[in-house]
């Protein structure tokens, strides 16, 4: 039981907390308060805080606390508070969190007293109700931001940090936005945060890396974890902020919040400065002030997801399965940093007449008053602790989802990843505007898997990306097609051992959900001794980001168990999913961040040429040998995507013609397992492309 002063409930009254009136305190008392250190007190109270949020930028009412009991547990308790009487409040307890059996309490009252220096304030707080014992404690201010934090903005060269805009550079604002020049960090500063810059921000210079200026998710997760790897392993109020080009998928990627780095999430941000967010829209009146602004919007949102933040209309999802801590609902219309400006009603026009700079009132509840390891970098998992809400089906659906595997029947080898399809149907009579990615971003999905008598898990992607929501019109009977790999995420490996599971999947459309039918799928036992030793190291989370990402070059645990595999078990299916990032690392330039062996030295962009015979060599075993096989296990989206990529590197490096073959043998092959005739149009159309150029060099 905490320790308390002992009171009767008949001792509780208003005298109780005006006792120690003084002159009413005539600025803003809201902050973060510590306890009054007494003597004899336990060294562990010292860590017990109150945050008060009542006056300022954006009072919540709400005040917060946390009170440690030993050195691994602790209470974390939010009320929400009334005014009564002059620096006073009272309220109800609305959520707690921890060892909560120490803490019965379901009603607080508040008294703030002191001088008009911040320093000279204190603040009562009784806690009562509950059934426990009244207990009384005395704070001490000390400080008007509620945690602090760092950032670190890095540029890689040639491109400039957007930190900092003009509210008043663009004609399109609300009325009664102030003009002033506003930069992050006064803009989490104002979220209640105080906001330190990192003195090692940089400018990355390139060096020897061409004319590729696009980052992939392979190279951007190898920077991400080299640059953190210089520091501490553990949660801290820190975050990475990279300021870069474009990434590999082009202009529609305008930014990506990498949740996984080590065992520490959320704390790194790529900006992608040359993307989408940098095209403004035909006929703007300040077309300049509107990439600005897009960019500084951009920086914020990916931002606000490392303090652990939903988007707006996310908000009643989990990712963990733990359930919720305050139940939040989805704001799909709200103006804030966390939602997309042109996923409002209006379109971005719309959300930025009504847009405050500035997050709403959820958003700043939770970063100002759930409890610390929820919001700090590195900690709580991504998403963890929102609220779950039941799915909205539809009572006349317009879409069809499916759930499938491209082989005859489900069953999967050991060690085998599980790739599946999904295929998204109009199933309405009319056409139907749906968004061109809402299949490929895992944001929009919601994938569970449940091995037989074993508790259900949810797939959760390594990383989230801020991409452009393009649309396009789904004919009655259309449909969208994608690959997902449903093995692993940064919940582990959820399709691994031996047995039978039931796999099913759910899309968050605006204003419905699609739920898919579910499959059924098994996972063979090991063949053999060796496969259970190699198995030992296969099932590591590093092997698992290197797969999803399609190869690494800094975790080099994973580059070896993944030659380990194709030396050891090169028939397995397992190889030739390890070929695929042995190969995709060696067939092009690959940036890596060199942070050099000394402190002071400065930080460059390497470029590390590729291997062609290498790549050439992966790529052929894991595609070509045995197509047929190769298609069962990376299913046909992956393999067409995997062989246009092997046969453009076999192209660029001057065998247009094997190219050509090589094409030719997929359009054999897809065409017998009956694809798309859409999609063997394209297949023949890339043969006779690399057909031309063999022909045209063979005239030069």
């Amino acid at each position: 039981m905490l320790e308390e002063e002992i009171m009767s409930e008949e001792e509780l009254n208003e005298e109780d907390l005006g006792a120690a009136a003084a002159t009413p305190i005539a600025r803003s008392v809201s902050g973060l308060y510590r306890i009054a250190v007494t003597p004899g007190m336990p060294r562990i109270a010292a860590g017990e805080e109150l945050r008060l949020d009542v006056d300022g930028r954006y009072p919540q009412m709400v005040a917060s606390g946390a009170i440690p009991l030993t050195l691994q547990s602790r209470v974390d308790w939010i009320a929400a508070l009334k005014t009564a009487g002059t620096d006073a409040w009272k309220g109800k307890v609305t959520y707690k969190n921890g060892a909560v059996a120490s803490f019965p309490y379901t009603e607080v009252s508040i008294k703030v007293t002191g001088g008009l220096l911040p320093s000279q304030r204190t603040a009562t707080v009784i806690f009562s109700g509950g059934g426990g014992a009244v207990r009384t404690r005395k704070y001490t201010f000390k400080s008007a931001y509620f945690h602090p934090v760092e950032f670190e903005f890095d540029s890689v060269e040639g491109t400039t940090a957007v930190t900092s805009i003009q509210t008043h550079a663009h004609p399109n604002r609300p009325a009664t936005l102030p003009s002033e020049t506003l930069n992050i960090e006064k803009v989490f500063q104002r979220a209640g945060f105080q906001v330190a810059l990192s003195p090692g921000a940089s400018t990355i210079p390139f060096s020897n890396t061409g004319p590729n200026n696009r980052w992939s998710d392979a190279e951007m997760h190898d920077a991400m974890q080299a640059f953190w790897s210089r520091f501490a392993n553990k949660p801290q109020w820190a975050m990475w902020v990279l300021f870069a080009s474009l990434h590999d998928q082009g202009t529609s990627l305008g930014g990506v919040m990498f949740d996984d780095i080590g065992p520490n999430h959320r704390q790194g941000t790529a900006i992608f400065q040359d993307a989408f967010i940098a095209n403004a829209p035909n006929g703007d009146p300040s077309p300049a002030a509107w990439v600005q602004r897009m960019r500084f919007w951009t920086a914020c949102h990916e931002m606000g997801h490392a303090f652990n933040l939903a988007h707006s209309w996310q908000k009643s999802l989990t990712f963990s399965g733990l359930g919720p801590w305050i139940p939040l609902a989805d704001e799909p219309e709200a103006r804030s940093f966390m939602n997309y400006p042109y996923n409002v009603a209006g379109g971005q026009s719309a959300f930025f007449a009504d847009f405050p700079f500035r997050f709403s009132n959820p958003e700043l509840l939770f970063m100002r008053h759930a409890p610390a390891s929820f919001v700090q970098m590195g900690n709580a998992d991504w998403f963890d602790h929102h609220g779950f809400q039941q799915a909205a089906v539809s009572q006349e659906p317009r879409f069809q989802m499916i759930l499938r595997v491209n082989r005859d029947r489900p069953v999967f080898e050991f060690m085998e990843p599980v790739m599946a399809e999904l295929k998204l149907t109009n199933v309405s009579s009319e056409p139907q505007l749906v968004r061109e990615n809402a299949l490929a971003n895992l944001d929009g999905l919601t994938i569970i898997s449940k091995r037989q008598g074993m508790p259900a898990r949810q797939l959760i992607p390594y990383a989230h990306y801020c991409a452009q929501m393009r649309t396009r019109v789904l004919e009655p009977g259309q449909s969208l097609y994608e690959s997902i790999f449903l093995s692993v995420g940064r919940n582990g490996w959820d399709l691994a051992e031996p047995g039978n599971y039931t796999v099913q999947a759910a899309l968050h459309l605006p204003d419905e959900d699609v739920i898919s039918q579910t499959i059924r799928l098994r996972i063979s036992p090991a063949r053999g001794h060796e496969e259970e030793v190699v198995a030992q190291d296969f099932f590591s989370d590093e092997v698992g980001r290197a797969l999803t990402f399609d190869g690494t070059r800094t975790m080099t645990s994973a580059t070896k168990t993944l030659n380990e595999l194709v030396e050891k078990l090169p028939e397995t299916k397992a190889a030739i999913h390890a070929r695929i990032p042995l190969a995709n690392v060696n067939s092009k330039p690959y940036k890596q961040l060199d942070f050099g062996d000394k402190p002071t030295q400065k930080t460059v962009v390497l470029q590390v040429e590729p291997n062609v015979e290498e790549a050439k060599q992966e790529y052929s075993a894991a595609l070509t040998s045995k197509m047929e096989v190769s298609a069962d296990t990376l299913g046909h989206v992956d393999l067409k995507d995997y062989t246009d990529k092997f046969t453009d590197f076999l192209a660029a490096y001057g065998d247009p013609k094997q190219a050509a073959k090589i094409q030719d043998q997929l359009l054999k092959v897809m065409k017998a397992r009956g694809v798309l005739e859409r999609v063997l149009e394209e297949i023949a159309a890339r043969r006779d492309q690399y057909e031309g150029k063999r022909a045209a060099a063979a005239k030069g």
